[in-house]
């Protein structure tokens, strides 16, 4: 059983984890090659963070200590895989972790816009995104399935994008964000 200090400190680095994981989550995909490999950082992520979290002098750093926390990790990750060939090397890491660090808020601001845009779209083009986004998803077989020939089912997909991306600007403009 926890003291009420120890149950304290686990709501506040669950309050904090939860608040920063998005952002967390999307600044380990940048760096690594698939979203498997974003899934193995991220345990090892939380794992280091929950361990270190008596280090973390301000609650509001958190974001910042989590991305420093994160990039060593996507370094030792890339070490323990460095015979992989979809492997960046360590400048084009350091550049992109600099990148997406800097530009956080406005990745998660795009982000919440896109995911209000994907709300507005019908259930006909919901279900072609969902599906042409799904792990495994092959156009050919996506677009046999739905009755379609491949061309036309990619044209509906550079339709979806377009809106979604117009729809995007639109939201982040009327936010103030563009």
């Amino acid at each position: 059983m926890m003291t009420p200090e120890e149950n304290e400190k686990h709501e506040q680095f669950l309050r904090l984890y939860v608040e920063h994981e998005e952002a967390l989550n999307g600044f380990v995909r940048t760096l690594v090659a698939t979203r498997d490999d974003a899934r193995e950082v991220m345990q090892e992520v939380a794992v280091v963070l929950w361990r270190k979290f008596e280090e973390l002098t301000a609650p509001e750093d958190f974001r910042r200590w989590a991305f420093g926390v994160a990039k060593f990790k996507v370094l030792a990750f890339r070490r323990d895989r460095a015979r992989d060939r979809l492997v960046f090397d360590e400048d084009v890491l350091e550049l992109l972790a600099i990148e997406v660090t800097e530009n956080a808020d406005a990745y998660e601001a795009e982000r919440q816009a896109l995911d209000k845009c994907i709300g507005k779209l019908d259930a006909a083009q919901r279900k072609l995104l969902d599906a042409a986004y799904a792990p495994g998803a092959r156009i050919a077989e996506l677009a046999a399935a739905a009755g379609r020939s491949p061309m036309s089912f990619y044209k509906a997909l550079h339709r979806i994008r377009l809106a979604l991306m117009d729809c995007t600007h639109r939201v982040l403009a009327r936010e103030g964000l563009a």
